[in-house]
């Protein structure tokens, strides 16, 4: 089982966002029962919320749902839990070595990494542009499941 943690500031955007996609992305594939995939934030400003209106309606437009998920935050115990915890932006990379305690075992990751970029996923609640999200989160995720397949960590 391999286990991943989608991290971003407030766990109702970009991180939930990454969560159903990538859910979506291993569901169509026939390899869903071979991951664990959630969604954190590093701050407390929305814990307990759900997924904001906007993140929603743009998971809608592709024929994802994510009923159900409401934030919460990062934990230092999830780093013994998950495989990789990956972030949205450096500054969450940042505040999850702080809140782990480090990474020892190089868990933390950029998403847009898995592309094969530096970039970072740009904040849709201060840019409010949900559909360059979209597709970044996507090609994150699309890197992501390559990557796995790519190490032979998959079974087909």
């Amino acid at each position: 089982m391999i286990k991943l943690l989608f991290v971003c500031h407030g766990n109702i955007c970009r991180s939930p966002m990454a969560e159903f996609v990538m859910k979506d992305l291993v569901q169509k594939a026939g390899l869903a029962e071979q991951f664990h995939i959630e969604s954190a934030a590093t701050s407390t400003e929305e814990i307990g919320c759900s997924v904001y209106q906007p993140a929603r309606n743009k998971l809608a437009e592709h024929g994802i749902r994510c009923d159900g998920k409401t934030a919460r935050q990062l934990r230092r115990a999830d780093y013994k839990t998950w495989d990789l915890l990956i972030g949205m932006d450096r500054a969450n990379l940042r505040n999850m070595e702080r809140i782990c305690g480090g990474d020892p075992l190089g868990k933390l990751r950029l998403l847009m990494s898995f592309a094969g970029s530096s970039r970072e996923v740009a904040d849709p609640w201060y840019t409010g542009d949900f559909d360059a999200t979209w597709r970044d989160v996507l090609k994150g995720c699309e890197g992501l499941l390559k990557t796995l397949e790519q190490e032979g960590r998959l079974t087909r």
